[in-house]
């Protein structure tokens, strides 16, 4: 799949707040919940909300990935239908025609005289040319939907084989070298095709029974267009950018490893917007899901609170949500970053690879594409948004808020340090020739700037070291090691820094600091 900083503080105009009553008991919450052990002292002082004019981020994102951008409904609780191979069984074809403008083809054609055919040539001039005298205009077929799919390949024209023609067009693939290489195709008859199709379904690992899917939609789609036996669907009416539409999708489809409580997402579903957005620099598709605070107004402004491994966090949002619902916290936007719903990553590479060795083009990703993106939809408060990340996230979450002033844009005020590995950084330096003092000296922060001017809160689970034991190497500093260690940094230099830890193993304790840090940062 290939598709490819000035901060503008708006001052702000305080007006009071409707103060938060009723307070209730929450009881909605996914995981159990640890007692915290130990709280040490705190130099942050609560964030205390105010109704701000909305941040203006400068969006870097080039054409083509906002061409790819689709915001839409919830669909992480959707089921798949059962889709037949079976060209017998009852089917629907609809296709969309796009209107070419005859004057530019015209041009291309000749810009493109040299490379094609006398016949070739002439037959493309005759079908301008018969456009011309109809009036009907040049319309060629989109690739056509079947049984609500997309389907994965181009489709030939109804006629392209008469007359001993030929269906040609042009591949671009990536070599093992990483170079392009470019290659010109022509097909005699669609049999012929068909055959090509089925070789390269077998390359990319389709199973029989997708690749007998993928044929008989191919084979549905070429008939109904040969037939006129189709719904031909108003031209621009179909979101191309939308991945889920496309056949592939139906036999990568992830969804089932997400958790999350199915009953608490459908009570929130209807405020929660999902958002497709592919990064050119990762080469990664993300599935990014914003969730609404009860009575949410586009008028008003709201932080964000920012969730990385949106695969188990995002199912912490009805329980954060029911927060607000209950007033126990003010009202925030919820945001969770994962990858889309057609990767899995059972082994937890590409989260390791992401988090930790492309921790820079990640933060470039959401400090100048989707943070921005966020600005221009919903009314954010960056300064009092939170970034939050735990164990590779918090390699992360450390690495973005020590690299925060090399950007122009500010999406996040606040950042969450959870029980960093930054041991499993420490092997990755290792293994790359990198020296770990980068990391140890916080990425020469402080070399920069006289003061942190973000707040922190760091935390890790008491229990957590024996649950790598077997990760760690000599002279390795264990989790809670290396969180002190920070902590002792960041108290040197005088940063708002809450510390907190919890009685837990690594990663338990994290659904009641989340509400916690709710609570607390965004009080009622």
């Amino acid at each position: 799949m290939k598709k490819t900083v000035t901060l503008l503080l708006i001052l702000a105009m305080t007006l009071s707040m409707t103060a938060c009553a009723g307070k209730q008991e929450s009881t909605s919450q996914a995981e159990s919940s640890p007692t915290m052990a130990q709280t040490e002292n705190s130099t942050a002082e609560p964030i205390q909300t105010q109704s701000l004019a909305p941040t203006k981020l400068t969006n870097k994102m080039t054409e083509s990935e906002l061409a790819t951008v689709s915001k839409h409904a919830l669909t992480l609780l959707d089921e798949p239908p059962k889709l037949s191979s079976d060209p017998n069984a009852e089917h629907k074809v609809s296709i969309e025609f796009q209107t070419i403008d005859l004057e530019n083809w015209r041009s291309s054609i000749n810009e493109n005289r040299d490379e094609m055919t006398d016949d070739e040539y002439k037959e493309a001039m005759k079908k301008i040319q018969k456009a011309e005298e109809t009036g009907e205009g040049l319309r060629y077929p989109l690739p056509p939907i079947v049984d609500g799919y997309i389907v994965a390949n181009s489709v030939p024209e109804a006629d392209v084989f008469e007359d001993g023609g030929l269906y040609k067009f042009t591949t671009s693939t990536i070599d093992e070298n990483g170079e392009w290489q470019v290659k010109d195709l022509s097909f005699a008859s669609f049999e012929e095709y068909l055959d090509y199709i089925r070789e390269q379904d077998a390359k990319q690992g389709f199973t029989e029974e997708e690749t007998d899917l993928d044929i008989c939609f191919m084979q549905l789609a070429y008939d109904a267009l040969r037939s006129g036996d189709y719904e031909e669907l108003p031209e621009g009416s179909v979101d191309r950018s939308d991945e889920s539409l496309y056949l592939w999708s139906y036999f990568h489809n992830y969804r089932s490893d997400w958790e999350y409580n199915r009953e608490e997402v459908e009570e929130i579903k209807d405020s929660v917007d999902e958002i497709y957005i592919y990064d050119e620099e990762l080469q990664r598709s993300f599935t990014v899901h914003v969730t609404l605070p009860p009575d949410y107004d586009k008028a008003k402004t709201y932080p964000v609170f920012f969730l990385t491994d949106g695969i188990w966090r995002f199912g912490n949002c009805p329980a954060l949500r029911k927060c607000m619902e209950n007033k126990e916290a003010a009202p925030v936007i919820l945001v969770s970053l994962y990858y889309s719903y057609d990767v899995t990553d059972p082994d937890q590479g590409l989260r390791y690879e992401d988090l930790v060795s492309n921790r820079s083009e990640l933060l470039d990703f959401i400090t100048d594409n989707l943070m921005p993106y966020l600005c221009e939809n919903y009314n954010i408060d960056c300064g009092n948004s939170t970034l939050y990340g735990h164990s590779d996230g918090g390699v992360f979450t450390h690495y973005a808020l020590f690299n925060s002033d090399q950007y122009e844009n500010q999406p996040f005020g606040h950042y969450i340090i959870g029980s960093p590995a930054l041991w499993g950084l420490k092997h990755y330096n290792e293994y790359e020739g990198i020296s770990n003092d980068i990391y140890m000296n916080d990425y020469d922060y402080f070399d920069r700037n006289e003061k942190l001017d973000k707040t922190v809160f760091l935390c890790a689970g008491s229990q957590e070291d024996p649950d790598y034991a077997e990760n760690y190497r000599e002279g390795d500093d264990t989790t809670l090691e290396g969180v002190a260690k920070l902590k002792e940094r960041l108290e040197s230099h005088n940063a708002e820094l809450t510390y907190k830890l919890y009685e837990s193993h690594h990663y338990q304790y994290i659904p009641e600091m989340l509400i916690e840090y709710l609570k607390e940062t965004y009080p009622c």
